[in-house]
């Protein structure tokens, strides 16, 4: 049961942001799990009622795949908005799902988002000005994985 005096946040939609990949470049196995890198292209879009740009490249998601079976995202990245500011992001989240689903995900395969769990936690660091409100709030994030792409959707808890 919910209190009655609970506050309860609110999402107010942020952008959806689609980035092509590189292959991964592969670790390996380490005593948490297997390591790889994934990079991240340069002009992937940014778009949204609150922001419009494009990724700035030379940035990566360090992935964790731990023993069961949950991949740890942990990306640091940047936007460049169509007005020229330049903000930084670091992303980090979870992405899970039934063996045989991530199985597909991992071959290539499109496979429905709805169908694996792939939530993270964006912070952004922006500079003053007409952004600063994005340093002010928690963000959350929903993707989705194709096999040389992402594509997510990006949430402010209000």
């Amino acid at each position: 049961m919910i209190p009655a005096d609970a506050i309860m946040p609110g999402l107010e939609f942020v952008y959806e942001a689609e980035g092509a990949l590189d292959p991964p470049i592969p670790i390996g196995e380490t005593i948490d799990g297997t390591r790889r890198i994934i990079p991240i292209q340069t002009g992937g879009r940014v778009e949204g009622p609150l922001i419009r740009g494009s990724l700035i490249g030379n940035a990566s998601d360090w992935q964790l795949t731990r023993h069961d079976g949950v991949t740890v995202a942990d990306a640091i990245y940047a936007i460049r908005t169509d007005d020229d500011v330049v903000i930084q992001i670091r992303n980090r989240g979870l992405r899970h799902g039934p063996p045989a689903v991530m199985a597909r995900l991992a071959a290539g395969e499109v496979v429905d988002a709805r169908d694996y769990y792939f939530r993270t936690v964006p912070e952004f660091i922006a500079p003053k000005g007409r952004y600063e409100w994005m340093n002010e709030s928690i963000f959350v994030c929903s993707g989705a994985r194709f096999a040389a792409g992402i594509k997510l959707w990006v949430w402010r808890v209000t």
